[in-house]
């Protein structure tokens, strides 16, 4: 068996500050417990001094994700961001505090307006400073492949010596060629006499899109620990994808020998709830996780998949939980064949939220003749994420055509009340839209909207996925039915019921955000 390598998964830190990427407590935390069931070995649960959301996010994870992964939350080398960290991790079985500070001459002179001294002096006592809390303290000098190496090398041995028991290696911009960020890891190795005493661990970005190819020689030089987000979510380019990094190493163990934690077969699940969270789904041809990863059209890739899948398949759908079996369940299907195709597909729900689900799939059944795995996980991932629903769809009636107006009545409950609006506007949805904020009171924008066909045939299950904006504060809003105006109408109300459940939008504080 080969050398253990650690899973520190950011998605939900980094992956989270990508545009378009921001999610709610209620969704990260839906997020965590995935990357549990993954069998991810860090967590990395936020920024917790950036905003109270992403405070209350680290410290709800902490609560609640147990007896698995270290969480993690991130840091400057400011005593205020390391004690507002800790007071979120203390809940955690196994907290650790990320700190970082840029090391690179540019980042050095220009962003941080200071000298190369300071900044050593910064690392060093925000590492015994974090050592107060915790015997867990990474440390990351953001920037560092572009870094002056003899004075990085300087870094890492003061606080290896200060307390820092994880060396993370940023390659910030996604600058580094692959051999060329794997000799600045075997720099380390052979110039730092303490590197022993610290996991060495690689956070590249994508810019180049060399960030799998430079973690992969990052191991080869003596990494243990890969930073990595799901579908490869992050800033620009995105972060290295942790699903490419772990079955490349599955894949290639002959050149590889080296071990994950990883439970592959949820690396599917994690991919869809992901996308149904932030609402980018990611594209066809996208390595392990995208529509076409196992999808053979040509005819000699047909012939030669018939006679041994080998031929064109270097790796199981199965081995990374690709649903196989398409046509599953139909209207006559009862409760207990419903929870056991979901636990074949590895979705486990409470018994609250499986009779949500239950009921929203008698609905689609009776609509349907056939209900498909990706239905199914549709239909789990949206009363999975529902946000606690202040407002509820009871009726939806709507008139369109040409030469006519489009109009539409929508009725809400909202507990024991309940309430009708009509509207008109350029289309049912415009209408179905205007109607709703009557009743809600909301006046927000419609930033982005997307629909599209779960699976096939001409009653597939549509999908849309919106963004509204309200007050300078974006919701994402998810809905899905056979009707696209239905599920235009669901989504729509979805991203109201996060607007009016809260109990204010988080406010960004001046914090940079790392890495």
């Amino acid at each position: 068996m080969g050398d253990r390598i650690m899973i520190f998964d950011t998605t939900l830190r980094d992956g989270e500050q990508a545009p378009g990427c921001s999610m709610n407590t209620r969704e990260k935390l839906e997020m965590a417990r995935q990357l549990a069931r993954l069998k991810v070995d860090v967590i990395e649960a936020g920024f917790a001094i950036a905003s109270e959301d992403d405070f209350e996010a680290v410290k709800t994870i902490a609560q609640n994700v147990r007896g698995g992964p270290i969480i993690a939350s991130l840091c400057r080398t400011r005593d205020i961001d390391i004690d507002r960290a800790w007071e979120a991790l203390k809940y955690a079985d196994r907290p650790r505090i990320h700190i970082f500070i840029a090391t690179s001459e540019i980042h050095i002179t220009y962003k941080l307006k200071s000298t190369q001294e300071e900044v050593l002096q910064a690392a060093v006592t925000a590492v015994k400073y974090a050592r107060r809390y915790t015997d867990d303290v990474e440390f990351s000098p953001e920037d560092a492949h572009r870094s002056e190496q003899d004075y990085l090398c300087k870094v890492v041995e003061e606080v290896i010596k200060a307390g820092a028991t994880t060396i993370n290696i940023p390659d910030t911009v996604g600058y580094g060629l692959p051999w060329e960020f794997g000799a600045r890891i075997k720099n380390l190795f052979d110039r730092v006499p303490n590197i022993d005493k610290a996991v060495i661990s690689c956070h590249c970005h994508n810019d180049l899109g060399l960030a799998v190819a430079s973690s992969l020689e990052a191991i080869r030089n003596g990494a243990r620990q890969i930073e990595c987000t799901i579908n490869g979510i992050g800033e620009r380019a995105g972060n290295a994808s942790l699903e490419e990094i772990v079955m490349a190493l599955r894949t290639r163990k002959d050149l590889l020998d080296f071990e994950t934690g990883i439970n592959t077969e949820e690396i599917y699940r994690s991919s869809k709830l992901l996308t149904s969270i932030i609402g980018i789904p990611v594209q066809p041809n996208k390595a392990i996780v995208g529509a076409n990863a196992f999808a053979h059209e040509a005819g000699v890739h047909q012939h030669g998949m018939l006679q041994k899948p080998l031929t064109y398949e270097i790796m199981t759908p199965e081995s990374v939980g690709v649903p196989q079996s398409r046509l599953v369940l139909g209207k006559h299907s009862g409760r207990h064949a419903f929870k056991k195709r979901l636990e074949e597909l590895g979705v486990m729900l409470p018994e609250d939220a499986l009779n949500r689900a239950f009921t929203r799939f008698k609905i689609v059944a009776d609509k349907k003749k056939e209900v498909f795995d990706d239905d199914l996980l549709a239909i789990v991932e949206e009363e999975a994420l529902a946000a606690g629903e202040t407002y509820t769809l009871e009726y939806l009636q709507f008139t369109s055509g040409i030469n006519i107006v489009p109009t539409a009545t929508v009725r809400l409950r909202r507990e024991n009340e309940i309430f009708q609006e009509s509207g008109w506007g350029d289309g049912p949805v415009d209408a179905a839209y205007k109607a709703i904020d009557q009743i809600t009171k909301v006046q927000g924008r419609l930033a982005d909207y997307s629909i599209r066909a779960i699976t096939a045939g001409k009653d597939a299950l549509g999908e849309v996925v919106l963004k509204l904006e309200v007050n300078g504060h974006t919701v994402i809003g998810r809905g899905t039915s056979t009707d696209v105006i239905e599920a235009s109408v669901r989504a729509y109300l979805n991203a109201i019921n996060k607007i009016v459940g809260a109990a204010r939008p988080p406010k960004d504080m001046a914090a940079p955000r790392g890495l």
